[in-house]
Parts: C-alpha cells; sequence; structure tokens
C-alpha cells in the first residue's frame, strides 16, 4: 500500500497556495462538484451547482466542460460519477472488484485527449451491484490514511453503499435504497402528509431504530399512520421515526459484530443519524470527511497518470 498522501486539510498544517495542476468534477445526477487542485493536493478553488448529468442535454459535456476550463484554468480534467452513465458523456464500462486505485488509473476513459473519465466499479456476489463516484471517496479514504486497508466504509445518501475494503481494494459492497425509500414515502406515499416536520436525532428517531430490530418493515411503515391517527404517536414525531425504522433496517442488515468499527463517509445531516444506528447496532461509528476522501482519491489518480 502506497503512504498516505500529503493533504491539506483543516487540523492539518496548511502548505502555501499554489496554482492548479488539475481539476477535478464530481458529477452525479442533480448536482456537480468543481475543483481546482494543486500538487499538494489542495483545493485552491471550488464551485458547487446543480448542473448534474440529468441537466445537461446529450452532446452538450464537451461545452460544459469548455466552460469550466473558462472558469478554473485551461488545465487537465478528471471526472467521476453519473457522467460515465448512459445518460453522461459517454458509458463508460464498470471494473468489477475486487479494484484499487490503480485499477481505476488503468481503465481511464479518454472523452478528449486531457479529459479523462474515471469508472465505476461493479460487484457480483448474491446478485448484482454498481456504483459510480463513490469508489474514488472510497479508495482516497484508505489511500488517505483515514481509514485501514481492511475496513467496513458506509456512504450513506440517496442510495446508500455498504464497501467491504480488503488489502486497499474495494472487494466487495452492497447498495440500500434507503433515501430514495424515505423520499418517495415523503412524497407519494399514504404518508406523505404525516411526514412534513424535520428529521432530528431524538426519541423518536430512537424508538425508530429500535422497531427496525423486530424485520417487520412494511407492516411497521404503515403502522406509523395508524399511530398518529390513533393519537398514539405525535404528529411531528412521524418523520424522525421513520427515518428511524429505515436507516435502523439498513444498519441492522450488515450484521455488524459488537465493537466494528464502521467508516463513516456521510455529510452533517445524514452522519449523526447513521452513527446512531450503527451504535445502537454495536458497531462504532468513525466520522470520515467526505470530501477528503475524494480529494485524496482523484489526486492519487492524477498523480498516477502525471508520472506517465
Amino acid at each position: 500500500m502506497p503512504p498516505p498522501l500529503p493533504l491539506a486539510f483543516a487540523g492539518e498544517e496548511i502548505m502555501p497556495m499554489a496554482e492548479p495542476v488539475f481539476l477535478a468534477i464530481d458529477w452525479g445526477t442533480t448536482n456537480r462538484r468543481i475543483y481546482a487542485i494543486d500538487a499538494h493536493a489542495t483545493v485552491v478553488a471550488s464551485e458547487r451547482d446543480h448542473r448534474g448529468v440529468t441537466s445537461v442535454a446529450p452532446g452538450d459535456f464537451p461545452t460544459e466542460v469548455a466552460g469550466i476550463r473558462a472558469r478554473f484554468g485551461d488545465l487537465p480534467v478528471l471526472i467521476a460519477g453519473m457522467a460515465g452513465s448512459v445518460r453522461g458523456w459517454v458509458e463508460v464500462p464498470y471494473l468489477a472488484c475486487p479494484a484499487n486505485l490503480t485499477a481505476l488509473a488503468n481503465a481511464l476513459h479518454w472523452v478528449e485527449p486531457r479529459t479523462a473519465i474515471v469508472p465505476g466499479l461493479s460487484f457480483v456476489g448474491d446478485g448484482g451491484d454498481v456504483m459510480r463516484g463513490e469508489e474514488v471517496q472510497l479508495l482516497g479514504s484508505v489511500a488517505a490514511g483515514f481509514a485501514p486497508p481492511d475496513a467496513l466504509l458506509c456512504q450513506p445518501g440517496t442510495h446508500c453503499k455498504w464497501a467491504r475494503m480488503a488489502g486497499g481494494s474495494v472487494a466487495a459492497f452492497r447498495t440500500a435504497m434507503t433515501g430514495e425509500l424515505f423520499a418517495l414515502l415523503r412524497r407519494h406515499s399514504l404518508l406523505a402528509d404525516f411526514l412534513t416536520a424535520d428529521v432530528v436525532e431524538g426519541p423518536a428517531f430512537h424508538a425508530g431504530i429500535a422497531a427496525s430490530a423486530d424485520a417487520t418493515l412494511l407492516t411497521a411503515l404503515f403502522g406509523v399512520r395508524a399511530s398518529v391517527l390513533l393519537d398514539l404517536r405525535p404528529r411531528e414525531e412521524a418523520a424522525s421515526y421513520v427515518s428511524g425504522l429505515l436507516i435502523g433496517s439498513d444498519v441492522s442488515e450488515q450484521a455488524l459484530v459488537p465493537g466494528q468499527p464502521v467508516h463513516l463517509l456521510a455529510d452533517p445531516a445524514l452522519g449523526p443519524l447513521y452513527a446512531a444506528a450503527i451504535g445502537a447496532y454495536g458497531g462504532r461509528p468513525v466520522a470520515i470527511d467526505s470530501q477528503a476522501g475524494f480529494i485524496a482519491g482523484i489526486t492519487a489518480l492524477w498523480r498516477m497518470i502525471d508520472a506517465r
């Protein structure tokens, strides 16, 4: 395993500001993050917008990247995420697990002489699974020393990823539609009128986690409506309870060993919720800065191709 990358993030020594040497784009379905990165893996400038792949017309990706270069500098570009999907710039084949950073670097798809797309990963276990974009965070977190080379990593979100790392490679992973299911229930289900409050990590959320241990998710969800109608649960607590029920069900499927570390790459909203559920099921959550993991991973890829 290579030594940890020298990064300049919060709490570490800040290196002198330098000119960026490449641009990285984390191109999701609905959002896009752009980073100008220098030779020390320091983010010199960044931008986040809602120009995800579904907002870009087919054939307009070269124009989008030209506009990014006009704003950030005429530099090489590495793209991760859904730009390599069937809806993106070009469909890039998945790389089968196990896979490490070297394998990703060797499988980059060059859409232009100075623009490459990182392939996603696939895993075939009991069924098939795929990811695009998360692999950079996962492998970057290990390369930077945020997580050990053999570890369980969790990336909460619309589609929560659970990845088992072995020897610094992504050995296996599974995806849960936890966030998407909550969003669908909140907008389009019989429960929609009961799920308008914000989710908070309080007694109702923890009650939902506890209820998930019964493994009766489908009946428990209908019971949320009944419990409010019968004045057994305040309406304003329903969203937190359902969130705890779904996240608890997600975590329970992982069959955590008591005391098992789970390295959690999550935003400030989802991080505490998943940490609470992991703790309730006997695991030990370890927080990781997901952006730092992405920067570490994409910079490692850049260094590999720059050295050629």
